[in-house]
């Protein structure tokens, strides 16, 4: 199916849904869509070329946001919606989104990856990339505010500090369940999460507050305040996001049910967000740690790290890996094996607060601030 005929059968629902099409953007397409008629006056002929050329701007933005929203489901309401025959079987994703997805089957929700397992060769360090991507050597930065702690060899701070924004954004069923014996490096890759502009706006907007970043902290159990061990954790981070961090929450939200579903996790009363820009640059990274392993940050249920940066990309390393690990005396230890998640633009990872991970050491040879790279990275309490 073509962006013009998902917009013209499913244009009622489109302009009704919020979460795909905002009330600005609603008014602009409905104004567009009224001035070709008026301009073309009449002539059904030129006023449909017109139309055309509208659904062929738009149609792929639009058809991205619905599929993230509404998953499977909106093959469904596009059939439901439409004149077209129900043996028209396949609606074509945009470009960047993957294969045709058919309607005789309910699909996976677009960019979801499932953690593969890979064996390794004997006599190597035991680990599972995520991708078949090589991945970089010594990368990585993120991380901010308070987070976990570090892997137990080393007597480290643990908890990096920052700010808390208490923002409420659902309202499901809590429910606590038992703590595992061991938890498996299980996480959630979305792709392509942000549309252009919204990256265009969030890359423009970290460059301008470059001067408002600051050196990242750690907070240790027994401390009340952060402190900076670059021994541990080197990145520079930014607290106030303002409209960013809006954006951010409106889309996590809308995928959130998807993302709990693929975690095995229950649903869960939102009760607070930390969210924050990380910039890591050449040297950077974070040892091993987890986002909730003190009572200060105990309240923390689900880690969520977004990537963006420069094109063409213009450092390497900065992978996040995330640990297998055991449950000892309290806390989570890592069992030595990992999936890795090589950085890629617009892409963003979930995993749950317990799980230890890491940050690899970031290499970038012009060292410049607009060079580093860039997560929007949080933390979802409950």
């Amino acid at each position: 199916m073509t962006p013009k005929q998902i917009l013209d059968s499913f244009s009622e629902t489109l302009m009704q849904d919020e979460r795909i099409l905002s009330a600005q953007e609603r008014a602009l397409v409905a104004n567009l869509l009224q001035h070709a008629k008026v301009a073309t006056g009449g002539n059904g002929e030129t006023h449909e070329a017109v139309r055309t050329v509208i659904a062929s701007a738009i149609g792929e933005t639009v058809a991205q946001r619905a599929f993230a929203v509404l998953g499977g489901s909106i093959v469904e309401r596009i059939v439901e919606s439409s004149s077209l025959p129900v043996s028209d079987t396949t609606v074509r994703r945009p470009e960047y989104m993957g294969s045709p997805m058919p309607l005789s089957r309910q699909p996976e929700p677009p960019g979801v990856k499932a953690p593969r397992r890979e064996p390794q060769p004997p006599g190597q360090t035991p680990h599972r990339p995520l991708r078949d991507t090589p991945a970089p050597k010594q990368p990585e930065p993120p991380g901010r505010s308070p987070l976990g702690a570090p892997a137990p060899p080393a007597p480290q701070p643990e908890h990096p500090g920052g700010a808390t924004t208490k923002t409420v954004v659902t309202g499901s069923t809590l429910a606590i369940a038992e703590r595992p014996e061991v938890l498996q490096a299980n996480c959630v890759v979305l792709d392509e999460f942000l549309v252009p502009q919204e990256i265009e706006a969030l890359t423009r907007f970290t460059q301008e507050h470059e001067s408002d970043f600051q050196t990242s902290e750690l907070y240790s159990p027994s401390a009340d305040k952060g402190g900076v061990n670059h021994d541990f954790r080197r990145s520079h981070v930014l607290m106030e996001l303002g409209e960013q961090q809006e954006m951010m929450l409106a889309r996590i939200k809308s995928a959130l049910p998807q993302v709990l579903d693929k975690l095995g996790m229950e649903e869960f009363i939102i009760a607070g967000v930390e969210a924050q820009i990380t910039a890591s640059n050449d040297g950077d990274f974070f040892h091993l740690h987890d986002d909730n392993g003190s009572e200060g940050v105990a309240a923390r249920h689900l880690t969520f790290v977004y990537f963006f940066h420069r094109e063409p990309r213009q450092f390497e390393g900065g992978e996040l890996r995330i640990h297998d690990a055991h449950l000892e005396n309290g806390r989570y230890i890592s069992d030595g094996t990992y999936q890795t998640i090589v950085p890629r633009q617009n892409q963003i990872v979930f995993f749950p607060c317990e799980l230890q991970h890491e940050i690899t050491a970031v290499t970038c040879s012009s060292q410049l601030f607009a060079d580093s790279r860039f997560t929007l990275n949080g933390w979802l309490r409950q």
